[in-house]
């Protein structure tokens, strides 16, 4: 028995329907989901002699080279009037070529990808849930990339068998499936304009919860939200709909209608996969793709205050969902047209990530989801991390745009030492735009304003087709920025603080919009100055600060000490030395298999002690003053 029906009841759909057939195909079986295992058959007519076929190397919004050609096995292929196959030729790590192919034959090409991976950015597939984005699984065809594509992914019957549970198997995904079904598998068709739309589209196939809600533009227009979780949860899925339901309304409100909002996307997707630790998001321009620890979802007895865990996981939404204006809309010019087979470097990532980093938590407590009192915690958590970063007078923010490549994703020991990330300092040099943009038009002005102007720019100006959007360099930021307040004063700005590392003025900023300011003593020493875990072993020491005690005396992150002034090194005693007025003091430790002798002084030679303090502050309310930063005018 066959069944034919597009899915109208799930994911928000793309209308992708063309007037000329597919010129790309592809099939997806899954038939060996217990073994991670994706075949794919790519089905093209050539339109030159040795053709090209490659994979992306990165994924946008994941600014590192992530190989995701390593999970591809031999590529073979096989001309439509032929019986005799081929193996493709490399020609790079990501590339690989039809030499046997002329133009104008008509030809298949097979292949198996490893799925196995839970990050939101490649694959994963085995019994319990086939994930994917379609920079991990499609090799596109150099030549072909801006030709229809169709997608077909069959799901075999005992997939579904292994997960007839009260939560039925659905797709969600930002296309909008037509849906076959035979007594062997599953068939979930699907439509895009081009390979660089496609990949746009992650699609999930699970045992999924879901709910739907609208939100209305500033035409009263509607704008279909669907929210699918999967993975072992006990969400309280009523008041998790309510919270993103405001958040996303408050989003729109401000920037009075969404890109996803026409008729060519008709909606938005959340795609939430609930696990033990993991935790990611990744933007897509009608969707994302979210995981989250099963603990940061609402419970059912979740107080109208959302608890710190649950706070985290709405920051997470808002930051994803405002990327569809804010990257994915309005986006760097590197990004416009990218090759995806090479980096593409930019010093603006702080504007996208940073404002974003600032916005979203920005616009939980403007939604009225969390209070203002939470909100400053979470502010002061971002200025916490900033000032206990050494990295921020090393590396400026524009030059951490630029490293994202080489060093962001791969943090190590030295990471806090040497530079800071974008994410943190954008976000604060973004708080410290908005407040001056306030100070300098006495209030009119704001950074909502410079955002909602960039966004109008990409609908008057930006490429038009299946999409808007608009590419962004230092002259039209500087242009845009200069409609809502004086040239000179964002020259000066972007000198001190996203070319250079002079230190933000984020007290004094705040303390002018109604925000108290304590240094908070508790907890804010740090012993030699150096992190670590503590263990029977001994201390494992994560990482070392710069021109501390324990730097100058040659610990190194990994070390395990074993013995401090000759009695065994825990916590307890590490403090009890770092605060004795001893001159120095012996250590003992493990530096792989070997022991080491270090000789630790109670103070640096530029006269930091043993025990530093880290600064550290806490936010509150005055009294008044704070109304016209907290309460922006677009959610009055």
């Amino acid at each position: 028995m066959t069944t034919l029906q597009s899915i109208n009841s799930q994911s928000p759909s793309h209308n992708a329907t063309h007037s000329s057939p597919s010129v790309v195909d592809y099939h997806l079986d899954f038939s060996r989901f217990r073994q991670h295992l994706v075949d794919v058959t790519l089905s093209f007519t050539a339109e030159q002699d040795a053709p090209t076929l490659w994979l992306p190397a990165w994924i946008p919004g994941s600014y590192l080279m992530r190989e995701f050609a390593r999970n591809i096995t031999a590529v073979h292929y096989q001309l439509a009037d032929q019986d005799e196959g081929y193996r493709a030729g490399k020609l790079s790590k990501n590339e690989w070529q039809l030499t046997e192919v002329k133009a104008g034959d008509t030809l298949q090409v097979t292949y198996e990808v490893y799925c196995y991976d839970l990050s939101v950015r490649t694959a994963y597939v085995d019994q319990t849930r086939l994930y994917g984005n379609f920079t991990s699984l499609a090799l596109a065809v150099e030549g072909l990339e801006q030709s229809p594509v169709a997608v077909t992914l069959s799901v075999p019957q005992d997939f579904y068998e292994l997960n007839n549970t009260d939560k039925k198997v659905k797709i969600a995904c930002g296309l909008k499936p037509t849906y076959i079904h035979s007594d062997n598998a599953h068939y979930y068709h699907l439509q895009a304009e081009n390979y660089h739309e496609l990949i746009n589209y992650p699609f999930e196939i699970a045992p999924q919860d879901e709910f739907d809600f609208i939100v209305q533009d500033s035409k009263h227009n509607t704008i279909a939200h669907r929210f699918y979780i999967s993975g072992k949860h006990s969400a309280n899925l009523g008041r998790l709909q309510q919270d993103v339901k405001q958040i996303c309304q408050t989003f729109v409100s401000w920037l009075g209608d969404a890109p996803f909002g026409s008729k060519d996307y008709d909606g938005y997707t959340f795609m939430t996969y609930a696990s033990g630790n993991d935790y990611g998001g990744l933007e897509h321009i009608n969707s994302t793709s979210l995981v989250t620890p099963r603990s940061d979802l609402p419970t059912a007895a979740e107080a109208n205050e959302p608890s710190d865990s649950y706070q985290r996981f709405l920051g997470l939404c808002s930051h994803e969902y405002f990327h569809a204006w804010w990257v994915k809309t309005v986006r760097p010019d590197v990004m416009m047209n990218v090759d995806l087979r090479r980096e593409a470097y930019t010093p603006l990532l702080w504007v996208f990530e940073g404002f974003t980093s600032y916005i979203d938590d920005f616009m939980l407590q403007a939604s009225g989801v969390v209070s203002a009192k939470s909100y400053l915690k979470l502010l002061q958590g971002q200025i916490n991390r900033y000032t206990q970063t050494h990295g921020r007078v090393l590396q400026s923010v524009a030059e951490s745009s630029y490293d994202a490549w080489i060093k962001l994703y791969r943090a190590d020991e030295n990471t806090g030492n040497a530079g800071i990330s974008y994410y943190n300092k954008g976000a604060l040099v973004a708080l410290c735009l908005d407040l001056t943009l306030m100070q300098q038009s006495a209030g009119k002005y704001r950074l909502f304003d410079v955002v909602k102007a960039f966004y109008q720019l990409a609908k008057e100006q930006g490429e038009s087709g299946n999409r808007i959007r608009i590419g962004m360099d230092n002259d039209n930021l500087e242009s845009v920025i200069s409609q809502f307040m004086d040239k000179a004063i964002w020259q000066d700005f972007k000198a001190k603080y996203v070319d250079g590392v002079e230190e933000l003025p984020i007290y004094e900023l705040l303390e002018a919009n109604g925000i108290k300011i304590t240094e908070d003593s508790k907890d804010n020493t740090q012993a030699w100055g150096m992190s670590f875990s503590e263990s029977s072993e001994g201390l494992q020491v994560t990482k070392v600060l710069r021109d501390s005690v324990a730097s100058e005396a040659g610990i190194s992150a990994k070390d395990v000490i074993v013995a401090i002034d000759g009695i065994k090194a825990t916590k307890k005693q590490l403090q009890s030395v770092a605060e004795s007025n001893l001159e120095s003091v012996t250590c003992h430790a493990f530096r792989r298999d070997e022991l080491m002798s270090f000789e630790v002084r109670n103070q640096t030679q530029s006269g930091i002690g043993a025990n530093p303090s880290l600064e550290k502050v806490t936010l509150s309310l005055n009294e008044s003053g704070f109304e016209e930063w907290l309460q922006p005018s677009f959610v009055n």
